[in-house]
């Protein structure tokens, strides 16, 4: 009986004969090296032009296509070594119709690719690309200004150093003078003047994710972030709608939900186990690693969001065939560092999605450690143990009042 190619994990699993191992083994694995060697072939014109324009690196300029035809529909696995879907790589079933609607594209930081990460030019840059909505991360700084920055500290990205926290943003010593090391420089932005920009005329259609880093304090975060919105005119109807407040830590869904009561909410993060447990029913989105979005895992969860009217956003993807294969997997929302990218490859799939898609296979979901669910889980396992070690265990949590000065609610 013929092994096929690349799903050795899932045959071995099925075949009841010892035998098979030491006779059949370096054959199949031969094979499967063999079939899964890519060629290097260049992008389409359109896409290598916005590579380039992205600041991608010249190798990222291309696709990568198997030289043999792609294998038929895996054998289905009677073991737990196959960690992904067993739908045919090939994915014709996967085919989309055309009047269904491909993911947003959110810049990651902005669009970080081109310009320093979480500043107002790469935001700018990420909505005049196209994106409909941009991310970022908060931090508070010692004299109470929200600042939109990924670390704690400032040395990794900045001139300067230090924990954000222990720092005044104002004086002569204060963060509003760092620059960027990434050329071109840029001072760091506050929260108040990231929304600025989006109240401008020509953003108010731009979405804003703000991901709520765990070494805050959520109820002085958020009461900041509460007085820089409602300072906005007509905020209720023109800028709350707008923002989508991600979470880490089940501390701060009830700080969110008195605070922000009018902005939605997500959960950030790498285990499905906690999205199930602590958050599927106070939050409306899911952002999840891509990786964990490739496991058999991932794709259950991927079918219980769209069956309870979840909306799913992956991070953070940036080469082409992984953007065509969140594309199948009908996620809402793709954050990405190469917007420009996304957006003409979302451009071309529009025009011809099955001649577009067809030039990105799934082969990639086999050959690589770091989709299968061991990779995964030991990753979630990790990050769980970090956020736990800075906030504290994850736990059922009761609502808070609401504070004493008023509130909007979303729904009103």
């Amino acid at each position: 009986m013929a092994l096929r190619a690349c799903h050795t994990s899932a045959y071995f699993m099925a075949s009841p004969s010892p035998a098979f191992w030491g006779a059949r083994t370096r054959t199949a694995v031969s094979t499967c090296r063999r079939r899964a060697r890519p060629e290097t072939l260049p992008l389409p014109r359109l896409l290598s032009q916005s590579a380039s324009a992205s600041g991608l690196r010249h190798r990222d300029r291309y696709i990568y296509l198997p030289t043999a035809a792609p294998p038929p529909s895996p054998v289905p696995s009677r073991g737990r070594c196959l960690s992904r879907s067993t739908h045919s790589l090939s994915s014709p079933s996967l085919a989309m119709s055309p009047a269904r609607s491909l993911p947003e594209c959110w810049g990651h930081r902005g669009a970080s690719a081109a310009f320093p990460e979480n500043t107002l030019a790469s935001f700018e840059k990420a909505i005049r690309d196209g994106a409909e909505g941009i991310e970022s991360d908060v931090h508070v700084s010692l004299d109470d200004v929200v600042v939109m920055f990924h670390d704690p500290s400032l040395n990794r990205t900045t001139n300067g150093a230090g924990l954000i926290r222990e720092q005044n943003w104002y004086g002569a010593e204060g963060m509003e003078h760092l620059r960027t090391l990434k050329e071109p420089k840029q001072s760091i932005p506050t929260f108040a003047e990231t929304v600025e920009l989006l109240m401008r005329p020509e953003n108010r259609h731009v979405k804003f994710n703000v991901d709520v880093k765990v070494q805050n304090n959520p109820a002085r975060l958020f009461d900041l972030m509460h007085k820089v919105i409602s300072a906005q005119p007509d905020w209720e109807t023109d800028l709350a709608p707008r923002i989508l407040v991600g979470l880490w830590h089940t501390t701060f869904i009830p700080h969110a939900k008195a605070h922000l009561p009018y902005c939605r909410r997500s959960y950030i993060g790498q285990s499905i186990e906690i999205a199930r447990e602590y958050f599927w029913d106070s939050v409306d989105v899911f952002s999840v690693k891509f990786t964990v979005l490739a496991t058999a895992e991932g794709e259950k969860f991927r079918k219980a969001c769209k069956a309870s009217g979840k909306k799913i956003m992956v991070w953070t993807v940036n080469e082409p065939v992984e953007m065509v294969e969140a594309v199948r997997w009908g996620v809402d929302v793709i954050l990405t560092d190469v917007t420009k990218v996304w957006l003409d490859l979302r451009n071309a799939l529009h025009v011809d999605y099955d001649k577009i898609a067809a030039q990105y296979g799934r082969t990639f979901l086999w050959t690589s450690w770091k989709f299968y669910t061991p990779a995964t889980r030991l990753g979630a396992r990790s990050s769980r143990a970090y956020i736990e070690s800075l906030v504290g265990p994850f736990e059922h949590v009761q609502d808070i009042p609401a504070p004493s000065a008023p509130r909007v609610s979303a729904s009103a």
